[in-house]
């Protein structure tokens, strides 16, 4: 007999191990993280350059609130239209714009006093109020239009690493887990963590003051004339915003803040409108009132390996003159320069070299402003006889001498100086020179 054969009994095949998630890396030719004002008009003035540009940012972009009366502004110069105009977004931001054609600057309890045209200047006006909201949807659209941005919204950079010809960031964001750039760009504002990351301090300086900031209707409205007003009681700057609207910032001492947040609309309106003599006859309404805390911070180096550091990052300023946002355009305007100088060599983003030579073409602008800013800031609020004569005469002399007036009002629009191109409304596409020496 023939014996049966065994049936086979088959092996259970070995278990496999599943390769692990390698977390989504996208690359690039420049990251920037921060996609606030500043960095969204970066990634705006760099799109027609055809590099690789990603932008994070912690608040999906074209998301906004509906304007309302309380809704924030901020001063555009003369210079920064001509950026705007440069980059291709003036047009859409120009509709919602409130120009100023005259500023009124004065001193509490003094005579002197200097006043700055437009039409002294030669042009339309000295500068534009312009709602934030209009500014950030028109620099949305743009960039979510163009085929060389990447928007990794909402998203934020909790680490980075320096590697060998790149820079390494890790993300929190729900696709992208990492990035590569060949040049990292902080404008993540003036509490840095990319800045802190990277251990370069920054100087600050506390003034000792809030900026307290609401819209306001008057009964006596002066059509597009900026005021500036210094007293006893802190500057306080009203700026034009169409029809009976202005855009009120006062700076307030620390000890006070919360006695002026919690006065009653009326009693706030009283002490506003004391401010400024009644000229504008009575306030008659009041939005929400908000305060800020005033610093100048600057940063103690805005290049590390391939990091730039930029916008509030770099500096942050009083608001005395309006000149924060100014700056931090002008800034981007040469930094677009300087890639745009790279791009047409076939040249590395994170190169050494050019990235050196626009900071120091950059220091004397920033310094200046600061140093401007600052002065004000000290001598406005400076209680002795004496500095009060001083500052007094100050303003008398800007009012009676045309050609210091100018000069002074050109360098607060921002055309004072060499200009990079999209300083001159011109678009970046084209080369341009970075001369070391500036």
């Amino acid at each position: 007999m023939k014996r049966a054969a065994k049936a086979k009994i088959p092996r259970p095949k070995p278990k496999t191990k599943r390769a692990a998630a390698q977390p989504k890396t996208a690359d690039f030719d420049v990251l920037i993280a921060g996609g606030g004002m500043v960095g969204a008009s970066l990634a705006a003035a760099l799109a027609p350059l055809g590099m690789r540009i990603g932008v994070v940012e912690a608040v999906r972009f074209g998301s906004h609130g509906q304007p309302s009366y309380d809704e924030r502004v901020t001063v555009v110069s003369w210079g920064s239209r001509r950026i705007f105009e440069g980059i291709g977004i003036w047009p859409q931001i120009a509709s919602q714009a409130t120009a100023i054609q005259h500023i009124h600057v004065s001193d509490r309890g003094h005579a002197g006093m200097t006043r700055m045209h437009a039409a002294e200047m030669g042009v339309e006006a000295l500068g534009y109020v312009v709602p934030n909201r209009a500014i950030g949807q028109s620099l949305s659209e743009f960039l979510q239009a163009s085929k060389s941005v990447t928007l990794l919204a909402p998203a934020t950079l909790e680490r980075l690493e320096q590697q060998s010809g790149h820079v390494r960031a890790a993300l929190r964001a729900e696709d992208v887990h990492a990035a590569s750039a060949r040049l990292l760009v902080a404008a993540d504002g003036a509490q840095s963590k990319i800045r802190e990351q990277l251990g370069i301090g920054a100087q600050v300086w506390e003034y000792g003051q809030s900026a307290v900031i609401c819209n306001l209707s008057v009964e006596r409205p002066q059509p597009h004339t900026a005021f500036e007003r210094f007293s006893g009681d802190g500057p306080m700057a009203l700026l034009p915003m169409g029809e009976d609207r202005y855009a009120l910032v006062w700076s307030v001492p620390q000890t006070r803040v919360a006695a002026v947040l919690a006065m009653e609309d009326g009693a706030f309106l009283q002490a506003v409108a004391a401010g400024f003599n009644g000229r504008f006859g009575r306030f008659i309404k009041a939005g929400k009132r908000q305060a800020y805390p005033l610093s100048l911070v600057r940063a103690q180096a805005q290049l590390h390996g391939r990091v730039v550091i930029v916008g509030n990052a770099a500096h942050s300023l009083h608001p005395i003159a309006g000149q924060g946002f100014n700056l931090s355009l002008r800034d981007v305007a040469l930094l677009a320069d300087c890639l745009a100088d790279i791009r047409a060599a076939g040249g590395d983003p994170g190169a050494a070299r050019p990235l050196q030579a626009y900071v120091r073409a950059r220091r004397g602008d920033q310094l200046g402003t600061a140093l401007f800013t600052d002065m004000l800031t000290r001598v406005f609020a400076n209680p002795l006889a004496v500095v009060g004569c001083l500052r007094n005469l100050g303003l008398m002399g800007l009012e009676l001498l045309p050609p210091a007036r100018r000069r002074f009002t050109r360098i607060n629009m921002g055309i004072a100086g060499r200009l990079p191109r999209l300083a001159r409304g011109l678009p970046v596409a084209a080369a341009s020179q970075l001369r070391d020496s500036a």
